[in-house]
C-alpha cells in the first residue's frame, strides 16, 4: 500500500489515539497536575511500544520523567534523534475556550485542544511515521532514537544534565524536532535560528506601608511612580534597549540576510489590521520580520501594584512589581545580559526607593547553516509533499533546549514544523490544522527515507 493510502486508511484510528493523549491535562507548571504529567508519559511509553520502537524506557528525574526509545537495525546508515515534549501550557483564561481544553474537538478541519499543535500533535506525527514505515516495509531506512521530555514548558530544568550524562546513548547524526510552524497555509518553512531567552523580576519598595494620598501625597515617594520611571529608562525614544552593553554579541544584518527576510514578503498592513493596531512598534531601521527574527528585545510582561479594585482609593502604594523577559540573538549570553540589566536597574533607582531583582530563566540563542545537507534534504521532502520549496526563516521564539542538543551532541538540529502561526499555541482555542497533520506524516516519511 502506498503511504498516502496507508495514512488515509488509518486516519480515524490515529486521530482517536491522539485525542486520547490530548485528553490528559499534562500541565507541567502546575504541581496539582503532576500525576497527569506522569500519566501522559506512561501513555507515550505504550504508544512507542505499539509503534514498534524498542528499548522503551521511562527515566525518572527530580521533576517529570524523560521517555527514551529506539530502533537501531539500519547498519551503516545515519542515526536520527527525534525530540519533542509531552507537557503543555496552563489553559487560563478558561472562559475564552469554545470547547474545554482537554476535551478534544474537531471543527472546520482543525483539532482543538491544549497541546494539539504544541507539541503533542506534532510529536505524534513522528511516532506514526515511524510506525507506518515499520508496518509497510518491516524495517527503517535509518536508525531512530526518541528523547521526549515533560518539562519543556518550564524551561527543561532536567534535560540538559540527562543529555550530558547520556551522550553515548543519545549520539546521533542529526536531531529532528517538530515544534515550529509553517510560514502560512501551504507555505512550509524551516527554522534556522531561534532567539535565546532570559527573564527577571524587579520589585520596588518605598515606605513601610501604603499611605493616604491627602496626608502624604507630594511629600513622600510613590512606589508606582518610581517603578514606571525605572522601567521607562530601559528603552530610548528610538525603540532601542538603553542598557549599557546590551547589544554586545548582536550581529548586524548583512545585505544577504535582509534579502532573505524580504523574500518572506510579509504584509505588515495585514498584520496591523488583524491585530487591531494603528501602528507597529520596535527598533527603528528594521522591518517587523527583522525585529522578531534577528534582533534582541527587552519586554515588560507584567506590571502591577497599588489599588486595582472597582472605584477609587486615594492611596500611595508602598510597592510595585514588574516581570521582564528578553529575547537574545547572535552570541548574547543570557547570564551576561541579566547582569547588565540588573546593574542598569540598580543605577537608575529613583530617589526614595529601593529595589530587589530576581534573575530567572536563561536560554542561549541557536543558529544553523541552511546549506547543510540535512536541512536541504528536509527542504526536498517538504517540496515533494507540499509542492513548494520551504523558505528558511529565523524564528522569534525560544526553544532553549535546541541549543543544548546542538552543543552537547555536536549534531545538526533540523526544525521541521507543521503548525501554523495562527493556531493559538499558549492561548485559548489552541488547535492543529488537519491538512498539516496529513501532509506532516508524509513529509516525515519522505525525509527519513531520503537520509
Amino acid at each position: 500500500m502506498e503511504y498516502p493510502s496507508y495514512f488515509q486508511a488509518n486516519r480515524e484510528d490515529q486521530l482517536n489515539e491522539l485525542t486520547e493523549w490530548l485528553s490528559i491535562p499534562s500541565i507541567s507548571a502546575l504541581s496539582a497536575h503532576k500525576p497527569d504529567v506522569r500519566r501522559a508519559a506512561e501513555w507515550l511509553v505504550e504508544a512507542l511500544k505499539r509503534a514498534g520502537l524498542e528499548n522503551v524506557e521511562l527515566h525518572e528525574t527530580s521533576g517529570h520523567p524523560i521517555v527514551y526509545a529506539d530502533h537501531l537495525h539500519a547498519e551503516g546508515k545515519p542515526t536520527v534523534l527525534i525530540y519533542g515534549h509531552y507537557d503543555v501550557q496552563p489553559v487560563d483564561p478558561l472562559h475564552l475556550w469554545e470547547t474545554p481544553p482537554f476535551e478534544p474537538a474537531i471543527r472546520g478541519g482543525k483539532l482543538y485542544a491544549r497541546g494539539a499543535t504544541d507539541d503533542k500533535g506534532q510529536l505524534f506525527l513522528h511516532i506514526k511515521a515511524v510506525e507506518a514505515i515499520l508496518r509497510q516495509e518491516k524495517e527503517l531506512p535509518v536508525n531512530v532514537k526518541f528523547c521526549i521530555e515533560g518539562e519543556e514548558e518550564v524551561t527543561s530544568p532536567n534535560l540538559p544534565s540527562f543529555l550530558e550524562q547520556n551522550r553515548d546513548k543519545l549520539a546521533a547524526d542529526a536531531v529532528l524536532i517538530s515544534d515550529t510552524s509553517l510560514l502560512e497555509p501551504g507555505k512550509p518553512a524551516i527554522c534556522t535560528g531561534l532567539r535565546g531567552l532570559c527573564s527577571l523580576d524587579v520589585d520596588v519598595y518605598t515606605a513601610n506601608t501604603d499611605l493616604h494620598s491627602g496626608s502624604f501625597g507630594g511629600g513622600v515617594p510613590n512606589a508606582l511612580h518610581a517603578l514606571v520611571t525605572l522601567l521607562d529608562s530601559l528603552h530610548d525614544r528610538q525603540g532601542r534597549v538603553a542598557v549599557d552593553g546590551f547589544y554586545e554579541g548582536v550581529p548586524e544584518l548583512s545585505p544577504l540576510m535582509r534579502e532573505e527576510f524580504a523574500k518572506l514578503a510579509f504584509d505588515e498592513e495585514k498584520l496591523k489590521s488583524e491585530l487591531g493596531l494603528e501602528a507597529l512598534y520596535g527598533e527603528e531601521g528594521y522591518s517587523f520580520v527583522e525585529r522578531v527574527g534577528a534582533r534582541p528585545t527587552l519586554e515588560l510582561n507584567g506590571v502591577y501594584g497599588g489599588f486595582q479594585g472597582e472605584g477609587t482609593k486615594t492611596v500611595l502604594p508602598c510597592e510595585g512589581h514588574a516581570k521582564i523577559t528578553c529575547r537574545l540573538v547572535g552570541t548574547q549570553d543570557p547570564q551576561d545580559v541579566l547582569d547588565k540589566i540588573e546593574r542598569h536597574l540598580r543605577s537608575h533607582v529613583p530617589t526614595g526607593a529601593r529595589i530587589e531583582v530576581t534573575q530567572r530563566e536563561k536560554g542561549k540563542p541557536f543558529t544553523i547553516d541552511p546549506e547543510l545537507p540535512e536541512l536541504q534534504k528536509a527542504a526536498d521532502a517538504y517540496e515533494r509533499v507540499y509542492g513548494t520549496r520551504p523558505v528558511f526563516t529565523k524564528d522569534g521564539g525560544s526553544i532553549p533546549i535546541v541549543e543544548t542538543f546542538s552543543r552537547v551532541l555536536a549534531a545538526p538540529v533540523v526544525l521541521m514544523g507543521f503548525g501554523l502561526p495562527s493556531e493559538n499555541l499558549h492561548a485559548p482555542n489552541e488547535h492543529f490544522t488537519l491538512e498539516n497533520f496529513d501532509k506532516g506524516l508524509l513529509t516525515i516519511v519522505e525525509y527519513l527515507k531520503s537520509l
